[in-house]
């Protein structure tokens, strides 16, 4: 939980760090501003992926569901600068199946963190939680700190992946999920 009142005088002391001074118009409510951004943007780092994929219902389904282009926002933790895109997760039911705004819900990213570490933690969870025989995880993600500052590539993506279960046994199986998510 962002503690409010140190956040409002960490960017007060940060805009006078930088030569800024945080009394003139444009600047006095900023420090107020920044902090509620902050509370709101890292709403997340307490949430837990159960509370989501508890609610299963019982579907005798053998074949993989995917859920694709699910956006998002995140914070990195290396430089707290966004990094936001797609999310595409699919998962080999067990004969339980979680509603799909669950999945949505469940990439959330509403917390300092990596993309790396975000895509592992949403398969690891949807594997514990829904008991799935397998899941594929494929997260491409712009980062502003590529954008913005040191190298300076716009547009540039980085995509990472993530798979278990019955996607890390058969490569066929991940060729689909992959070819469903270029189309």
């Amino acid at each position: 939980m962002v503690d409010i009142e140190k956040t409002e005088k960490a960017i007060r002391d940060l805009l006078v760090a930088i030569g800024e001074d945080p009394d003139r118009p444009g600047l006095a409510e900023t420090p107020k501003r920044c902090a509620k951004m902050y509370a709101e943007l890292l709403a997340g780092m307490d949430s837990d992926a159960q509370e989501h994929l508890s609610k299963q219902f019982d579907v005798p389904h053998s074949e993989f569901l995917l859920e694709k282009d699910i956006p998002f926002y995140s914070l990195c933790e290396h430089h707290l600068l966004p990094f936001f895109g797609k999310a595409h997760i699919a998962y080999l039911p067990n004969d339980r199946v979680v509603g799909l705004s669950k999945l949505a819900r469940t990439v959330e990213a509403r917390r300092l963190q990596l993309q790396e570490q975000m895509t592992t933690q949403i398969a690891d969870d949807i594997m514990r939680h829904l008991d799935a025989r397998g899941v594929m995880v494929v997260i491409e993600a712009e980062h502003l700190c590529m954008t913005m500052r040191g190298v300076k590539k716009p547009g540039a993506k980085t995509i990472t992946t993530c798979v278990r279960g019955a996607f890390e046994e058969q490569a066929e199986l991940r060729a689909t999920v992959l070819s469903l998510i270029r189309q």
